[in-house]
């Protein structure tokens, strides 16, 4: 767990916190005051949330990439094999195109001094 997401779970709590004092007390300062540091708190924990993430998705790609990927890809291929080579061969013509793309012709009218 993220240190951003403690941080923050802590700040939205003292901001909901400081808001009910301000909307028992009726100062209007204080529970504005609440929102902000309540919305602060949100906001941060939400990074935190998305750093978790990111590390979580890193490592899985490490871990696919050392060795679980290939058993995963054949499990894949055997479950769909149609889908699996629609999509290889997506893939290939896209190349194919890339590849194959013939060179620019000069605009008619201009010379060309190539």
């Amino acid at each position: 767990m993220d240190n951003d997401r403690i941080a923050g779970a802590a700040k939205d709590f003292a901001g909901k916190a400081e808001s009910a004092v301000g909307d028992v007390a009726g100062d209007a300062k204080t529970q504005a005051s609440g929102r902000v540091r309540e919305a602060t708190g949100t906001v941060q924990n939400l990074y935190g949330q998305a750093k978790d993430a990111a590390r979580d998705a890193a490592d899985a790609a490490v871990s696919y990439a050392k060795g679980d990927g290939a058993e995963a890809l054949t499990k894949l291929v055997h479950q769909n094999p149609l889908g699996s080579l629609l999509a290889a061969g997506a893939v290939g013509f896209a190349l194919a195109l890339l590849i194959s793309r013939p060179a620019p012709r000069p605009q008619r009218g201009r010379r060309y001094y190539g």
